[in-house]
């Protein structure tokens, strides 16, 4: 019996031993090097269970506690001197960040948050010495906002979104009121995010009350600039606390591309006949010779009776005496030898008779 006691303690143990590690793992820890230091200082910040490969953003933010996080966002943090880390395959990561003054009052803390994927977050107690410290600020009580279902981009790009206008979408999302009291026309924050760079925050408000324990449903209008493509990230904020994140893959404007393409093939194109009738015109022509269109002559068809004379021939020259003809002319009538003149006499012999 105390065997059996002996080895099932012992196996309690080892199970616990085990399971702490796994149990650590699933929570983000941060751990700084110095708890204060001053500005143009440094200190180093080294954490554990975070997601392996993951993308960290390392910033000195104010008005926080880590009990509380960072109610006013990246906003009430040194932004300019942040740092970014990938952890290793075991999700820790050690990086040098430099000390720098917060925008607000402490208390403060490292804030160390991941960029893309699951959202996760941890803080650590910090003090930037020399800059001034205020009481935080009354936390709200009363009503309180939680999201109860997955948010959704409801809508579709159109023809106008292909050659370049502003993609719009709706947020859809419904969230249930987990206070005491009744919170009535809440303001939210709709930021967009595009890669590693800090979300453009937004305020919308919603028209309505959400009494203690009920539910709604809202839907709020998100657009970017004309022209954007690629990932992005809408943020949903309330209370100065992001309450989801919701990825948008965004399509490339082809028809802006399209018609860059045919404006270089069409402009040089128009431009090149203006240039040819131009220099047409102003091209000098030769004097004396007036320019005449040249046209085609067709054969003409004539009927042709037998011994007719061909219309390509030219008729023969007329006849100085057109009333006589070569054998008919009185003059050439028996005559057969070269002319000789008739009055002359000729000699005859003596004698003859």
């Amino acid at each position: 019996m105390k065997v059996r006691i002996l080895v099932l303690a012992a196996l309690l143990a080892l199970v616990s031993v085990v399971s702490l590690p796994v149990q650590a793992a699933e929570r983000p820890t941060v751990k700084l090097s110095k708890s204060q230091a001053g500005t143009g200082g440094s200190i180093t910040v080294t954490g554990s269970g975070w997601r392996s490969k993951a993308l960290l953003m390392i910033l000195v933010c104010g008005q926080a506690v880590p009990s509380r996080g960072v109610p006013g966002g990246t906003n009430s943090c040194a932004n300019a001197d942040g740092r970014a880390v990938t952890t290793d395959a075991d999700g820790r990561f050690s990086k040098k960040l430099p000390v720098a003054e917060p925008p607000v009052p402490c208390p403060c803390v490292v804030h160390v948050a991941t960029v893309t994927g699951a959202k996760a977050e941890a803080d650590a107690i910090f003090q930037v010495a020399g800059h001034a410290v205020e009481p935080l600020p009354a936390e709200a009580s009363g009503g309180r906002l939680s999201v109860l279902t997955d948010t959704r981009l409801d809508g579709s790009s159109g023809l106008l979104t292909w050659f370049g206008a502003p993609p719009v979408r709706t947020l859809v999302f419904t969230v249930g009121n987990v206070g005491t009291s009744a919170i009535k026309n809440p303001l939210f924050q709709v930021g967009t995010s595009h890669g590693v760079y800090a979300p453009q925050w937004e305020e919308q408000q919603w028209r309505g009350t959400i009494e203690p324990g009920k539910k709604a449903r809202i839907a709020l209008p998100v657009e970017l600039t004309g022209g954007a493509h690629g990932d992005y990230t809408v943020s949903l904020k309330y209370g100065g606390k992001v309450l989801a994140e919701q990825p948008w893959g965004v399509g490339r404007p082809w028809g802006v591309t399209l018609f860059w393409i045919l404006t270089c093939l069409v402009v040089p194109a128009a431009l090149f006949r203006v240039g040819m009738a131009v220099i047409d015109r102003a091209r000098p022509h030769r004097s004396g010779r007036a320019r005449t269109p040249v046209r085609l002559r067709l054969p003409e068809l004539t009927l042709r009776l037998p011994g007719s004379p061909s219309p390509d021939r030219e008729p023969p020259p007329p006849s100085t005496l057109p009333w006589f003809t070569p054998d008919s002319d009185p003059g050439a009538a028996g005559r057969l030898s070269a002319p000789h003149d008739d009055n002359s006499t000729t000699p005859t012999r003596k004698g003859s008779t």
